[in-house]
């Protein structure tokens, strides 16, 4: 590689243009790390004094993968922080030099090696804006690692220092992605009440967004946004993994309309409703979920929105469920529980997993609740051995 020293020449008087081979001929030609090392963080001061900002990345680069290629972990832990700090060190170097690096953390030969890398570039990415981006992602690999060993809390409490929402050049998809994440280990950690604000950094509206529409080209002075990288999932699975997890969320606190509302979202993906073997499961779940939660307008809404679904036929015993849930006369509840008890019980191995523990409980509640409605409308006195006899309820008389 060569680093031409016009510009540099004209301040120190040089006009010496020496040539650097690359990273594997220098060492077999010195022989020897330290010296090269030398070697380079002198043309870097010159380059760096100058101004020279395409030479100075070049490098800086250079000193990064000379270490990586020596594998000396520890000198390159130290040349990242050195580099950093040097006077009037330049932006675009830094950025250079943290990208370079990062490229190597899966390269490390252990997992203290790892960790202790990824803490020297967050060190140096701490507080620069222009390398935000780089530390949101060396964060969430250290995160990963923490909850690989077992170390959930600390996990969360690592991801939850950064607030990815402000990130004007990072990709919609990836800011979703991160921060979905750090739902994911709230939850982990049963913080319901941080996991709930988090997730309202999302507005369930961006996963309709239309991605055919193309790009509108940056105007002059906007910032340009960064690619996802390629391990980022698309919108539509973000999507799918945005409602599942407000599913864990609702279940803690038995929000049965919720979570069906969040099922419906599931079920209206394209990818998920052409594919039977994904839709039914859910579909049962939208059926159960509209069951159980309390009658009102929303669930009312929901409730005949589903009976007039297609998919249903596909399933009858549930839209048989939900016609007797929107006739208005006595559902028995002996006769419905021993009908309907193998299916609840299915859901087990359904995808999704089974319903929530209390949910066979507040089946049969529903069911009551149901039935005095009905007996509502028809009776106008009644006695309380025949209202026990059809809601199904022992009649317990109390002695005072």
């Amino acid at each position: 590689m060569l680093f031409p020293s016009a510009v540099a020449s004209k301040k120190y008087g040089t006009a010496v243009v020496e040539e650097y081979p690359n990273v594997e001929e220098r060492l077999e030609k010195e022989g020897n790390l330290e010296a090269s090392i030398e070697s380079l963080l002198n043309v870097e001061k010159q380059m760096r004094l100058a101004g020279d900002v395409a030479q100075t990345k070049k490098a800086v680069v250079e000193i990064v993968q000379l270490c990586y290629e020596a594998r000396a972990w520890k000198t390159l832990n130290d040349q990242i922080i050195l580099l950093s700090k040097r006077r009037g060190q330049l932006k675009q170097a830094v950025t250079a030099m943290v990208q370079q690096a990062m490229q190597y953390i899966d390269e490390t030969p252990d997992i203290e090696t790892r960790i202790e890398l990824i803490k020297s570039l967050n060190s140096v990415s701490a507080g620069k804006i222009y390398v935000e981006i780089e530390r949101a992602r060396l964060i969430k690999k250290l995160a990963k690692i923490k909850e690989e060993q077992g170390h959930i809390a600390e996990a969360a409490d690592l991801m939850q220092e950064v607030a990815v929402e402000t990130f004007g050049a990072m990709a919609k998809t990836e800011k979703i992605a991160f921060i979905l994440e750090q739902v994911r280990l709230c939850l982990d950690r049963q913080d319901y009440v941080r996991a709930q604000i988090l997730s309202r950094k999302i507005s369930p509206r961006v996963f309709d967004a239309d991605t055919s529409k193309e790009k509108k080209k940056p105007k002059e002075g906007d910032n340009m946004v960064e690619d996802a990288p390629a391990d980022i999932p698309s919108l539509s699975e973000l999507k799918r993994i945005y409602h599942e997890l407000m599913i864990r969320y609702h279940s803690h606190n038995s929000d049965y309309l919720e979570i069906c509302r969040s099922y419906k979202a599931i079920y209206d993906i394209p990818s998920v409703k052409s594919d039977a073997s994904q839709w039914i499961p859910v579909l049962r779940k939208i059926c159960w979920y509209l069951v159980l939660s309390p009658h009102d307008s929303m669930q009312s809404s929901l409730l005949n929105a589903t009976l007039e679904d297609k998919n249903l036929s596909e399933i009858p015993k549930f839209r048989m469920l939900l016609k007797q849930i929107v006739t208005m006369e006595v559902i028995q509840w002996t006769s419905l529980w021993e009908a309907y008890k193998d299916e609840f019980e299915n859901e087990k191995s359904m995808l999704g997993g089974s319903l929530v523990n209390k949910a066979a409980e507040d089946l049969r509640q529903r069911i009551i609740e149901h039935n005095i409605l009905v007996i509502s409308k028809y009776y106008s006195r009644i006695t309380l051995k025949r209202l026990a006899d059809l809601l199904c309820l022992s009649l317990q008389v109390r002695h005072c």
